[in-house]
């Protein structure tokens, strides 16, 4: 793959801007001086695109670097084909690397490896096959062994049946039909860990959403609420869709043996592939929503920082908050700090008596003439409290 191209493909961007920009960063460049000082070589390209350009470049080395890890793994054990150094080839995420290296990755010991460890493979090979002629039960008699504790013919089934789970988690293709099916189709799912407790997430304590339609913050509050021990969450997909992809490709033939294969897919997608499709959802979900957050809270700040300032103002801040306090600070025009405190303008009569004491000082002290509120937690709480010292006080 040749990264560079790709890269201005993807951005829209000339050749020329795209081989400058990854020049100066593998020089060892930070973003901010090559946006400042190098617009000439980028084309004046801001920060948020360069970092942007920054991110997939170091993904996309990263995956050229997996792919050549992988094709050696797998060339080492002598398995590579001409199809599967293809599927490599062609693989644009790092999910898909890993789900064609699974099948040759090694294994901790399960239940799949010690059925095959005790020569049950031919067995599954044998009921993969899924000939009429074939009689399960009869066929695994063969397989019976006593010092391998295969002590009769389900227990050698059921071993064949393990082989074939693994066999089919193992099927990056699959995989990656199912990926897809329920990060179009899966549910985002919340219950309350107990539902008589209080909390912030209670909206949340019998949640059900879409996943293609989850909001970041949601996913982000989910995640808080789940850290907290206050939710359960999880990813739910109907089980009948799911597997039907999976007989799709494996069940030829209605008789004894596609029963035993239906099942061990069946187990296969609950037991081995659904978890870990759960997870990777979760984790990119998760990504996806801290990723955009932070851009969106850029974007806010950028705004604020932007505007122009009150001139001759004496602005008084209030951030407000229960546990931790109301955070308090005084600036002049320039922006300059005169003082400071926190205050706890919500709570007993005491606290709010001394909070009104401690910013009537301020106010006096500082001629103060603009209170600016934070929003957020207790900003209505603070801005009542705000709108009884300004009636108070003789100051304009």
């Amino acid at each position: 793959m040749d990264i560079n191209k790709t890269l201005a493909k993807e951005f829209g961007l000339r050749q020329e801007q795209v081989d400058n920009t990854v020049a100066l960063i593998d020089d060892d460049k930070t973003i901010p001086f090559i946006a400042r000082y190098r617009k000439e070589l980028t084309g004046s390209l801001d920060d948020q695109i360069l970092r942007e350009l920054y991110d997939r470049l170091m993904y996309l080395r990263n995956l050229e670097k997996r792919k050549e890890e992988v094709t050696a793994a797998i060339t080492e054990q002598e398995k590579m084909t001409p199809e599967i150094e293809a599927a490599i080839s062609a693989a644009v995420t790092l999910v898909e690397v890993e789900d064609i290296y699974r099948p040759f990755k090694p294994k901790r010991r399960t239940r799949a490896s010690i059925a095959r460890e005790n020569g049950l493979e031919p067995l599954a090979v044998k009921l993969m096959e899924q000939e009429n002629s074939t009689e399960p039960e009869k066929e695994a008699e063969a397989f019976i062994d006593e010092e391998k504790k295969i002590t009769d013919a389900q227990t050698a089934l059921q071993g064949a049946m393990d082989i074939i789970a693994e066999d089919i988690s193992d099927d990056a293709d699959i995989r990656k039909k199912l990926r897809a099916l329920a990060g179009e189709k899966g549910e985002l799912v919340s219950k309350a860990a107990d539902p008589e407790a209080e909390s912030v997430y209670m909206n949340y304590y019998e949640y059900s959403e879409v996943i293609p339609k989850v909001a970041n913050h949601r996913v982000l509050a989910l995640d808080r609420g789940e850290k907290e021990n206050f939710l359960k969450v999880s990813v739910t997909l109907d089980e009948t869709l799911a597997t039907d992809v999976i007989f799709g490709k494996y069940i030829k033939a209605n008789n004894a043996c596609g029963e035993l294969v239906r099942a061990a897919a069946a187990d296969s997608y609950k037991r081995l592939i659904f978890p870990s499709i759960e997870r990777e959802i979760r984790s990119e979900m998760s990504a996806k929503a801290a990723e955009d957050s932070i851009k969106v809270f850029a974007a806010n700040l950028r705004q604020m920082l932007l505007q122009p300032p009150l001139k001759s103002s004496i602005i008084l801040g209030l951030d407000p908050g229960y546990a931790h306090g109301c955070k308090t600070a005084v600036i002049d025009g320039t922006g300059k700090v005169l003082d400071t405190a926190i205050i706890y303008p919500v709570g007993s009569a005491g606290a709010v008596e001394a909070a009104k004491k401690k910013v009537k000082e301020f106010i006096q002290k500082y001629n103060v003439n603009v209170i600016s509120i934070g929003n957020g937690t207790a900003s209505r709480e603070t801005e009542s409290f705000a709108a009884e010292i300004i009636k108070e006080v003789p100051q304009d």
